[in-house]
């Protein structure tokens, strides 16, 4: 005779799905659920002024780091080319950008971002700050300059700027 299968148990309610950070959980666990929530939430407000976190990214780095080809930019945010071209299309379309011939090589193509762009960057940037300000806000300034050290210890001066989207 079969045992009958068991039932299988409900999906636990959210604050019972998985561990609770505390002061014994890995660093990195934890530094991966922060960059989780601010990636979250930095998304959301990008999401309000009708940008996705990836277009917000891209203009952001358009604005700190002028004149890459697209080729340059595509490394720097670790993305594949592909992925990026199709990216700037869209910003392209959307007036949010140009693309002018690089004058060494017409062959290679550098992203700018237009004024309409960069003022929409800095509305989302600006939003973007109060997300964190109100994430950390149980610190002291101090103790976010202390934080803000730490982590460009652990990233260290590596070339190898990772993926932040």
């Amino acid at each position: 005779m079969r045992r009958p299968t068991p039932p299988t148990p409900a999906t636990p309610a959210p604050e019972t799905a998985g561990p609770s950070p505390s002061v014994d959980s890995e660093i990195t666990w934890l530094l991966h659920r922060a960059a989780q929530r601010l990636h979250r939430a930095t998304g959301e407000q990008a999401e309000k002024h009708g940008l996705t976190l990836r277009d917000y990214i891209v203009l952001s780095a358009l604005t700190k780091s002028p004149g890459l080809t697209q080729g340059d930019l595509a490394k720097s945010l670790a993305l594949d080319k592909t992925t990026l071209m199709s990216q700037l299309d869209r910003l392209e379309h959307r007036g949010l950008i140009v693309r002018h011939s690089n004058p060494r090589d017409r062959r290679l193509r550098i992203p700018v971002i237009t004024a309409e762009g960069d003022a929409l960057r800095a509305t989302v940037a600006d939003a973007c700050a109060a997300v964190e300000v109100s994430a950390l806000g149980g610190l002291h300034h101090d103790q976010v300059q202390a934080f803000r050290h730490i982590l460009i210890t652990i990233i260290g001066d590596s070339q190898d700027r990772g993926s932040c989207l």
